[in-house]
Formats: C-alpha cells, structure tokens, sequence
C-alpha cells in the first residue's frame, strides 16, 4: 500500500488543520491506521490511531481533545483534525498502517508500517 499525507502547512497559534492520509495500491478498510510526527532533533512520536472499524481510536495525551482522527473507507482516506495548535505541535506528521488486518485495538504500541511522505505543520507563536 502506498500512503501520501497533505494538507499541512503555516497556521497560528490556536488555529485549526486537517490532514488527510490517502491510500492506494493495497486494502484500506480492513486495517487500523495511524498518525505520527517528528520534530527538528526529536525521535518520531504516535499522535493518534483509528482501528479499522472506526470504532476504536488512541490518542497521545499531548493532542487529547484538541486532535481527532476519523476515516473514509468509501475514498480509502484517513484524517487527523487538528484544532487550538500549539507551536509545540509543529513537526512532519506521517500516516502510517496496521499490518494486521481486523486488530480491535489500535494503541501507541501497535507495530504501524507502509510510513507514507510526510506533511509539514508549522505553528507560530
């Protein structure tokens, strides 16, 4: 499968994004996804996960209520909705997918593959 991120780019301080992650080449609503980021000079973090039901998501605590994740199986895309940005929120955000299909829970540990391009976010102060 062949994942590509857009929809970053320079917001202010409290404003709003939405990323959208769009698959191709390879079975999407079977499997959880996932959005992670990376920071200048910091290892790659988990921001949120969708499980492939949609009815199960994971959150990191830095982006709980302010991010939320959803998926559109009809256009084999992911989203993360991000609102209140903080400058600390600015990073290269990547999707990423569960390599097992059917997994109920989606969390932090789940071993997510098939990384797609990233998309900058930059928030300014």
């Amino acid at each position: 499968v062949q994942l590509q991120a857009s929809g970053g780019g320079l917001v202010q301080a409290g404003g709003s994004l939405r990323l959208s992650c769009a698959a191709s080449g390879g079975s999407f609503s079977t499997y959880g996804m996932g959005w992670f980021r990376q920071a200048p000079g910091k290892e790659r973090e988990f921001v949120a996960g969708i499980s492939w039901s949609g009815v199960n998501s994971a959150y990191a605590d830095s982006v709980k209520g302010r991010f939320t994740i959803s998926r559109d199986d009809v256009g084999n895309t992911v989203y993360l909705q991000m609102n209140n940005l903080k400058p600390e929120d600015t990073a290269v955000y990547y999707c990423a997918r569960d390599p097992k299909a059917y997994r109920w829970i989606i969390k932090a540990e789940t071993p997510f593959t098939s990384w797609g391009q990233g998309t900058q976010v930059t928030v300014s102060s």
